[in-house]
């Protein structure tokens, strides 16, 4: 948490310098500024930094004499880099990697003690400098890496000469890879649940899925995908296929799969999404299935398109009317409304990195996916670079298909027009979470005035829309909510599927307007297991009796190929 600036003193402005979108330097240079204003509070943070040193210089001296010491700093159990006992029983790396997590946690601690600094300036000085300590691990370099060490001289030097083909390959793409790019095919190992391409636009294929019960619920399930990621997440393996797994409990499912757009859409809205995407895509599936409203169920920034067109329709005075509002009821996972803390993500958003993206999105009238890719695995270095620097180029080891990080790096691009909108009108001026303050097609949207019964998810360990945020959601729309907190992060806590025993957990409840988030969590029990299990047991509550399921496709929307379609296919 950022502590507030000393009764009387306003933080000094932000230091800006140029060529320095991303404010780097700027924010670094504003926290050195910050220290030498305050003397006092560096000398004794500096004698601190002192004395935590000679506790380890006296801890390492006495281990490499058999010496009995205690360890000078308490040992991360969560990280992995370090877990390798040669890091606690050799003196050598014991030293290395105690002095290297001090002056990390000195400098961290620092950035957050120091007063009179922009706080948006403090968060990204805090980021930026997390980029560069992880960057600097010990074991992060051979000869500062005990495992890479051992296995150099196990293997006879085989793991250096496989970790240095491995680099050589990667070298020209610039980036380091975690999954082959032929691991899976598309259409063949992933997204093979049966279905039909039922609708095609500039924008989308809507996907039809072939029943697997004998029966159906009368109201079908419309997901709304992310274009900013391909739409077979939820249809994976089929043992971990959010779409396969809700037709077998008797849905008709439909799904949105966007088209890769190129530099012919550098002029495509986010209105276009929402307008000519979601809402075309929703009276499809409405004609097909015979019935005045759906289901709509959105992921990440497909619900966020999903709340908004939401509030659009309820600007119609004739909204009441089933006619005019094809959506009964709603579900929103992992999605973001308030964007007023994004969490980390927020050092990439300042009206400087804004206007840089739009130059760079000018010249190819698109932000090529590679681009945000690199700028989430930045959100969690640890876990989505190093490691496979280290696992990679240090260890000598093959990637290991997973179908997750394959469809991670499946990356797809952003138009200019929709993407520039997207960051500066809702996460940088967060203008959707405040009532009238944000206009689409002609109306001025409202999130109070949604009335349907929302399932919202969020995920515990989520770093791009965290939980806490996802849950204002609740407390902006004017229906009532039921919210579910699953455990892991923003993909994995909603690709879930219930497996025996269970190895999942969830907290699952009412939530008011009122209701702040913690005491929500604090008022429930965890649960084991996987939501999906009280989501359909919620959506069987709501979408009608069990009857004959609907023909794939009609006279109006007849089928026109086999799902995966070809907009998924698109690189």
């Amino acid at each position: 948490m950022t502590p507030p600036t000393s009764p009387g003193q306003t933080p000094s402005p932000p230091v800006a310098l140029p060529y320095d979108p991303f404010d780097i330097f700027g924010s670094l240079l504003a926290i050195q500024e910050a220290w030498l204003r305050h003397p006092e509070r560096l000398t004794a943070s500096l004698q601190d930094l002192i004395l935590g040193a000679g506790q380890i210089r006296d801890h390492f001296l006495q281990t490499a004499l058999n010496l009995p010491s205690e360890p000078a700093l308490d040992a991360h159990a969560r990280d992995d880099r370090f877990q390798d006992p040669a890091w606690t029983e050799l003196p050598a790396f014991c030293l290395l990697k105690d002095m290297y997590l001090l002056y990390g946690r000195w400098l961290q601690d620092a950035i957050y003690a120091t007063d009179g600094v922009d706080p948006q300036q403090r968060e990204r000085a805090a980021f930026w400098l997390r980029q560069g300590l992880d960057a600097m691990a010990p074991s992060n370099f051979f000869w500062t890496n005990p495992e890479a060490l051992r296995r150099a001289i196990a293997s006879q030097g085989l793991s250096l000469v496989y970790g240095l083909q491995h680099w050589l390959r990667e070298a020209a793409s610039g980036e380091v890879r975690m999954v082959e790019p032929d691991a899976f095919q598309v259409g063949k190992d992933l997204a093979i649940t049966p279905g039909r391409v039922v609708m095609r636009n500039e924008l989308l294929e809507l996907i039809q899925y072939a029943p697997a019960t004998a029966a159906v619920h009368a109201i079908p399930v419309v997901l709304v995908a992310p274009w900013i990621n391909k739409y077979y997440i939820v249809d994976l393996t089929p043992g971990t296929s959010l779409v396969r797994y809700l037709v077998g409990q008797g849905f008709t499912v439909f799904v949105t799969s966007w088209r890769n757009p190129g530099p012919e859409a550098r002029g495509t809205t986010l209105e276009d999404y929402v307008l000519g995407g979601v809402l075309p895509a929703l009276a499809a599936a409405r004609a097909i299935c015979g019935v005045p409203q759906v289901h709509a169920a959105g992921y990440c920034l497909g619900g966020t398109a999903l709340a908004m067109l939401l509030a659009w329709l309820a600007a119609d005075p004739e909204s009441q009317d089933v006619s005019h509002n094809p959506v009964a009821h709603w579900s929103s996972l992992t999605t973001l409304v308030d964007f007023s803390d994004p969490g980390a993500i927020g050092a990439f958003l300042s009206e400087g990195s804004l206007d840089f993206l739009q130059e760079r999105m000018a010249v190819r009238g698109y932000l090529d996916g590679s681009d945000m890719a690199s700028a989430f695995r930045l959100l969690r270095p640890n876990s989505l670079i190093w490691h496979y620097v280290v696992h990679r180029y240090l260890y000598g080891e093959a990637l290991a298909p997973n179908e997750v990080l394959f469809w991670n790096c499946d990356s797809t691009r952003m138009p200019a027009a929709m993407h520039d909108f997207y960051l500066r009108e809702l996460y940088l001026k967060n203008r959707l979470a405040r009532p009238g303050d944000l206009e689409l097609g002609g109306r001025r949207l409202d999130l109070g005035a949604i009335r349907q019964p929302l399932y919202a998810v969020g995920a515990e360990q989520d770093h791009i829309a965290p939980w806490r945020h996802t849950f204002r959601l609740c407390g902006l729309i004017g229906g009532p909510a039921r919210y579910v907190l699953a455990t892991s992060g923003h993909i994995l806590g909603v690709i879930n599927p219930p497996v025996t025993p269970p190895k999942r957990r969830y907290w699952v409840g009412d939530a008011t307007r009122q209701q702040d988030p913690d005491s929500w969590l604090e008022s429930l029990d965890k649960r084991p297991g996987s939501w999906w299990e009280d989501w359909t047991q919620w959506l069987g509550e709501r979408c009608g009796p069990l009857g004959p399921p609907p023909g794939l496709g009609n006279a109006e929307y007849p089928p026109l190929e086999a799902a995966p379609g070809q907009y998924v296919l698109q690189r």
